[in-house]
Formats: structure tokens, sequence, C-alpha cells
């Protein structure tokens, strides 16, 4: 039988797709090609707006009316966040949230013999377990991205994510070094170690991220180390000393912002401020050689001045970021930020992002410039033209770079040259053998 899935949402939510779509091969099904008619078709859901819900169901909709004998299932965030809502949705023959997701191919084999509906939302409980759904492969990537956290403890004024992934739940580090040395076996050299909230990985367990990173690069084959998004206030001196004595991890640290402005940070619930988040940066960048950062900003937040949106570009040129992603803020039902005063127009938001993108795409045309004539190493991710490959740095630099008689997943010494920003990409040469 054929299933598809469709994916919205974050590279958590990538990650379990995959793993389900591992889970499905082995009970049986196979994925259905882009464009070919599917037995089962899956939506795993994003709630961090109301677009993605709209995306989810306007999705199983099109499918049910294409094949109405096909199999329909609503699973991820979205129903768990608003299971009443998720359980109306007619078009899905299976509602399904973001606990037991293991369960799934059990739900479509039952469905597949009674045709009878089935809505399993169970709710988070405090202390639950990280449900294991181990990745094996990764097709059309040399990264392996590993989902090794879920869940999250905090209450971000905008944030409706804690109500679809409960408490935070911390794999074990067994399983985790048993997985990577499979990668390893399976020529897998880069692991992007990912969570909801990453930073809180082993709050529930005793364990702490930075311990798991120095032993994540015991594990023969793996060569690179790559975290996803960090929390600027749990990034201590003792983190930052540890992880500065793995030489496996990337020089890339994706250290969440939101704002650079101390009256909008404080509105959204975070627990920072502008200074704070200065001075862990410059502990990392002083503690790692090379360290790049990334990060998130959210414009147009209710209440928002002008003032306040300054403030958030200048510390991010001030910061010099290696990219920064630019969000809109979207409204979300069931946030204290929904009923804030002062919500800002569509236009003024849309305004506000423009301006920040281009001043953030002007600081990153100059940091990366100035890396040119540097040696570095890069991961060939993709087969552009014959002997010609797109990869990324340890630093997180996009390049391109003939490489001839080499391979997809190999690591090859480069000198970087000039960063054509239209192309978002770096040109890069060989170094000399």
């Amino acid at each position: 039988m054929k299933i598809a899935f469709y994916t919205l949402g974050c590279k958590v939510n990538q990650n379990e797709t995959g793993a389900l779509e591992q889970l499905f091969a082995a009970g049986g099904f196979s994925l259905a090609a882009p464009g070919e008619a599917a037995d089962v078709y899956v939506v795993n859901s994003c709630t961090v707006t109301s677009g993605g819900d709209k995306k989810s169901r306007q999705w199983l909709r099109r499918a049910k009316r294409e094949h109405p004998d096909a199999v329909t299932v609503l699973t991820g965030c979205y129903p768990q966040a608003f299971p009443d809502e998720a359980a109306a949705c007619a078009e899905a023959d299976i509602v399904t949230g973001t606990r037991a997701r293991a369960k799934l191919l059990e739900h479509v084999l039952q469905f597949l013999q009674t045709r009878e509906r089935i809505v399993d939302i169970a709710p988070h409980e405090k202390g639950g377990a990280f449900e294991e759904l181990p990745m094996e492969q990764f097709e059309g990537h040399t990264r392996a991205f590993m989902k090794i956290e879920d869940g999250c403890n905090r209450q971000c004024a905008y944030c409706v994510i804690p109500r679809a992934r409960g408490f935070v739940r911390s794999r074990s580090e067994e399983a985790i070094l048993r997985e990577l040395s499979v990668l390893a076996k399976a020529g897998y050299r880069e692991v992007v170690f990912s969570g909801i909230n990453l930073s809180s990985y082993g709050r529930d367990t005793g364990a702490t991220l930075a311990q798991l990173v120095a032993k994540a690069a015991g594990v023969d084959g793996i060569e690179r180390i790559r975290l996803g998004s960090l929390e600027p206030d749990l990034c201590d001196d003792a983190f930052i000393e540890t992880l500065a004595g793995v030489e496996k991890l990337c020089p890339q640290f994706h250290l969440a912002l939101q704002s650079g402005c101390t009256k909008t940070l404080r509105a959204m619930r975070r627990i920072y401020t502008p200074d704070e988040y200065r001075a862990v940066a410059a502990k990392l960048r002083a503690a790692i050689p090379r360290a790049q950062l990334t990060t998130d900003v959210i414009v147009g937040f209710p209440g928002e001045t002008q003032e306040d949106f300054t403030q958030s570009v200048r510390f991010c040129e001030e910061m010099e970021f290696l990219k920064v992603h630019v969000f809109t803020y979207s409204r979300r039902e069931g946030t204290p930020a929904a009923s804030m005063p002062g919500q800002l127009t569509e236009a003024e938001k849309l305004q506000r992002n423009h301006l920040l993108q281009q001043a953030a795409d002007a600081v990153r045309a100059r940091v990366i410039g100035a890396m040119r004539g540097q040696a570095a190493e890069v991961l060939l991710e993709t087969a552009v033209a014959r002997d010609t490959f797109t990869g990324y740095t340890r630093e997180y630099v996009p390049v391109l770079v003939k490489a001839p008689g080499r391979r997809t997943g190999e690591l090859v010494p480069v000198t970087l040259g000039a960063w054509d920003a239209s192309r978002e990409r770096c040109e890069a040469f060989p170094a000399p053998v």
C-alpha cells in the first residue's frame, strides 16, 4: 500500500515524519512518489499560527475529495493543542496528537479493517517519558537530524507550543549514543541535535546537553556535531566551558533572540535582556574560535513602537549575526499575546519584516565577505553539476565548490571565495593536496 505525508512546521516535525515513514515502511507500506495516488494520506500539522491549522485542513480536504476511498490522518501539534477543533475536522478519518506516535500504524491498520473513525488525543502528563522513534536513514540528506528532547516548560506570551508538546522530556544518553553509532556506520558524518527546547535537555533526567555533546564526540565516524536552537539564559559558564572543549562541535550557535528591545522581551515573557544576551554571545565567541551566531527575531509584537523596533534592528546589526530568521508576529488564539493591546496592522508588520531582513542581509554579506581567503571544511550535500556541489562549512556558511572525484557526504577542505548574495552562497575552492 502507498502512503503520502505532508509536513508543516519545524525540524522536529520533519524528523518525526521521517520516523513515521520508516515505521510504515516496516509495516509494509511504501512512500508514494510526488503526484502518485496513495492509500493513506497523513498530515503532520503545525499550530504555531492559525494559518498552519488552515493549511492542514485544506490539504486533508483536497486529499479526501480527490481520493474518497483513501484513509486520511490528522496528527501532530494542531490536534494536541486544540483537540475539540481538530476532532471536528470531518475530512480526517483518524485524529491523533503528539503522544504515542508509534500507535499511528496500528490505528491505520485498524481503520482499514473496520472503517470506523478513530480519535486518540491523549493529554501530556508531567513526568512522562520521551517517546522513542529512532531514525536510521534520512532520504535526501547527508546530515543526520536527531530529535533528543521534546516539550517546553516555558510560557512565552506568543507561543502555543507548550500546549501542543507538553512538559520537557529528554531522550536517554544510551539511546542517543547507540543510534549515533548506527548512523556513523551508515555513512553520516554530521549529526544535528534538535528539540522543542533543546537547551532544556536533561532537566528531567539529571543529564546536560553539554555533557551529551562531549560523549557524542567520542562516537567513531561522527565528525561534526551541530546544535539546534538554544536559549541564551541557559547557556551558563559551565555549559560554554564544556562545549569549548569539544573539537567536533560546529562553531555555529542558533541563539534565540526574538527582540533586541528590553520592553518587548518583557512583554513576550522572555527571561533575559539584550544586555544579558550580549554577554552570553561574547562568552561564546571568546571561548570558541570562529564561533558564528544565527538567531530568530519576531517583528510587530503587540505594543512594539517604532522606537522599540529601531532598537531591535540596531541590536541585530551590533551583534553581527551570520543569519537572522525574521518572523512577522501572528496573532494566535490561546496565547496571552492574542488579547494584548497595541496589535499592529498587517501592513505595519510586513514593512518591519522587510526592513529588518534588509538590515540582516547586509550584515550577513559583510560577515561572510570578511571570511574570503579563509580555510574551511565543507560537507558536500547536493550535486548540482558534474563534480560541483553545494554544502555547508562548520560555521554554517553555504558554499558552491567544484570538487572532482568527490561524492556527497564527504568532508572537503576548501578556501572560501566571494559571497554571492543573490544566490545565497559563497564560492569555494578545494584546498591544495
